[in-house]
């Protein structure tokens, strides 16, 4: 009677259908169970995998099986079966896939702040492809299938999408590559990548087969600032700018005088003379506003109050070095940091070392120098 209620199942297979299935657990069919001598197909590109009440048992390779205790050692421990088959039993069968799944897409949805050499913190986009494959059959199906049916790709690219941002940013960091060389260097930051990457593949039983850059590229407010600075650095050289106004001037003049009247060269000279008058206009406003900055600093420092001199008391421009009576040294430097200072200045301003306090008499002219001067201030003799 138990015979009749069960059937026997002969043969186990998986035909996959379609290009997205990574993972699919095989229906047995109502009151059928698995017989000695049942036969097991594995196609290539394919592991079978056997699960007894939850716990992962024999695992089969592409091939062809006659199941019995020789090629279930795990199953038959399980099931304390000592020579063969004691009747027919049911078991969990998944066919997991193992070929590779290509061509999937991943883009950084927001943009990667990055520390750049010579313009500091930028931020870029990034796009390109990946391919993986199921690596480790019994790791995937512990972390990740569970007791589910079947699994999809799109399960799980979502997640794999952004481990892979993740990875890219890093490797992007810890290349120091600059920003202007990025799209030099899409291949090595890729083989880097997947190094960082590959571990946490690994740990879902994945295997990050290739990693492709497409593109980093700076986003539209890096880029605009970038750009400002370039120029600023270019205007900031008066010799420099003239020059590039020039080259300028000229293209837009020529391109210009092409449209407008073909070759027309009178045209064309007209243009060229005005570029350059412009160019040479816009160089000496820079150059004039340069002369009327340092006419400004030096009635700046005119303006100053004067400078008396410690020796006879005439006063003396602010920025005066020797005293225009008397020849006396006006500006002295810091014994201790040799940061310049006032003759009468009693403290160093940039290390605040004290300067009027009496120090070692010269020997020739009896005048105290100041502490930790090698040579009197006065005469120049060295002192002890």
């Amino acid at each position: 009677m138990g015979f009749i209620k069960s059937q026997l199942l002969k043969v186990i297979e998986w035909t996959d259908s379609s290009n997205d299935t990574i993972a699919y657990k095989f229906v047995m069919p109502p009151k059928y169970e698995i017989m000695n001598g049942s036969t097991l197909t594995v196609r290539e590109s394919q592991v079978a995998v056997f699960v007894d009440k939850g716990r992962i048992a024999d695992v089969f390779e592409p091939g062809y099986y006659k199941l019995d205790t020789s090629n279930m050692p795990v199953l038959t421990k399980l099931m304390s079966w000592k020579y063969a088959f004691e009747s027919p039993f049911k078991s969990d069968v998944y066919f997991v896939n193992t070929k590779q799944f290509n061509n999937q897409k991943w883009g950084t949805s927001n943009p990667v702040m990055m520390r750049d050499q010579d313009f500091g913190m930028v931020q870029f986009r990034g796009y390109g492809v990946f391919t993986f494959k199921v690596g480790n059959a019994e790791v995937f199906l512990r972390e990740l299938l569970g007791t589910g049916a079947s699994y999809k790709v799109a399960s799980i690219v979502e997640q794999l999408k952004r481990t892979i941002v993740s990875g890219v940013s890093e490797s992007v960091a810890a290349s120091n590559i600059p920003a202007l060389d990025l799209a030099m260097k899409y291949s090595d930051l890729g083989e880097f990548a997947v190094t960082i990457v590959g571990k946490k593949f690994e740990n879902m039983g994945f295997r990050l087969v290739s990693l492709d850059i497409e593109n980093l590229s700076l986003t539209e407010e890096s880029q605009k600032a970038m750009n400002e600075r370039t120029r600023f650095n270019i205007i900031g050289n008066a010799d420099e700018y003239k020059q590039y106004q020039a080259a300028d001037s000229m293209k837009t003049i020529a391109d210009n005088a092409h449209k407008g009247s073909g070759m027309n060269i009178p045209a064309m000279g007209m243009g060229l003379g005005t570029g350059f008058a412009m160019t040479n206009m816009y160089a000496g406003a820079i150059a004039g506003s340069t002369a009327e900055a340092k006419t400004a600093a030096a009635a700046k420092a005119d303006a100053a109050p004067p400078v008396l001199c410690p020796k006879c008391g005439k006063p003396n421009a602010q920025n005066a070095k020797f005293c225009l009576e008397c020849g006396q040294k006006l500006q002295l430097s810091c014994p201790k940091c040799g940061h310049p200072v006032k003759a009468d200045a009693k403290f160093c301003n940039d290390c605040g070392q004290r300067l009027d306090a009496p120090g070692p008499v010269c020997p020739k002219c009896k005048k105290a120098a100041r502490p930790g001067t090698k040579f009197c201030e006065d005469c120049g003799t060295k002192l002890g």
